[in-house]
């Protein structure tokens, strides 16, 4: 037990007081004590948990209606999780029916337009829940007060982040952003990634888009992401670039680089 005699404390204790990092457990024996154990087999649990969690686009266009964002709900080619999971690429491509509906005129909102955002629980429904919502109380009221052309939301179950590319080539968006859940890790099941790219088509990889990820309470918040986001989108428009070719060197910079080679994403 983590109170008896054969729990040794860890001479590096006090770098806990800085960082939520699992570093400095101490020993029971020749494994970790007892309450260590349990703690990272709950934090463990939950990544699992919000990866298979049910999402709610229905809940999300409602909340988002509230908030003045028109709403609808898209499709992808993948029809279940366990499709989503094992065919990464169906994540990446609108279902037919999808495709067709986005043609519709007057469905998509304005052609042409500056901004589409895309909205989905990608492997983390409860991000998609929890942060796109205030998330989005900053940024898009921000945005029409700006005079930014903006199309509906567009809340799609089971999408990757290269859907982005096949949505904004329809809509003729000069930009693309797509708000989703990332991979949960074992301090945050609740993380968002904010994934945006200039000129969407298909074909882009991910060295053509910027990405503002850690977004929940106790990584970047909310708010605070809202903003730096505004803050990108603006330059991606005003300079015609994004990804690579846009380095954010500003002196508060985030994690706003190019985002990692991640072909589950």
């Amino acid at each position: 037990m983590d109170g008896s005699p054969a729990h040794l404390p860890d001479t590096w204790s006090h770098l806990r007081a800085i960082s939520p990092a699992r570093i400095a457990l101490g020993r029971a024996g020749g494994s970790l004590p007892t309450r260590a154990w349990l703690d990272f087999s709950l934090a463990h649990s939950q990544a699992r948990d919000a990866v298979h969690s049910p999402f709610e686009p229905e809940r999300l266009v409602q909340e988002l209606g509230f908030l003045g964002c028109p709403a609808r709900v898209l499709a992808t080619r993948a029809a279940d999780r366990r499709t989503f999971l094992t065919r990464p690429d169906w994540g990446r491509e609108l279902s037919p029916e999808s495709r067709t509906a986005l043609a519709e005129p007057g469905f998509g909102g304005h052609r042409a337009c500056d901004l589409v955002v895309i909205v989905s629980d990608g492997l983390s429904a409860l991000a998609a829940l929890r942060q796109v919502v205030p998330l989005l109380a900053i940024l898009w009221p921000s945005l029409q007060e700006q005079g930014w052309k903006l199309a509906p939301v567009f809340v799609i179950p089971r999408a990757r982040v290269a859907l982005q590319d096949e949505v904004g080539e329809l809509l003729g968006a000069r930009l693309a952003l797509t708000l989703l859940g990332e991979r949960p890790g074992l301090l945050a099941p609740d993380s968002l990634g904010a994934y945006f790219v200039h000129q969407p088509r298909r074909g882009l990889t991910d060295a053509d888009r910027n990405c503002v990820s850690n977004i929940h309470p106790a990584g970047l918040p909310p708010a605070e992401a809202a903003h730096v986001l505004l803050r990108l989108l603006r330059r991606s428009l005003a300079e015609q670039r994004s990804g690579v070719l846009m380095k954010d060197d500003s002196p508060t910079a985030t994690s706003t680089s190019p985002p990692r080679l991640d072909h589950d994403h």
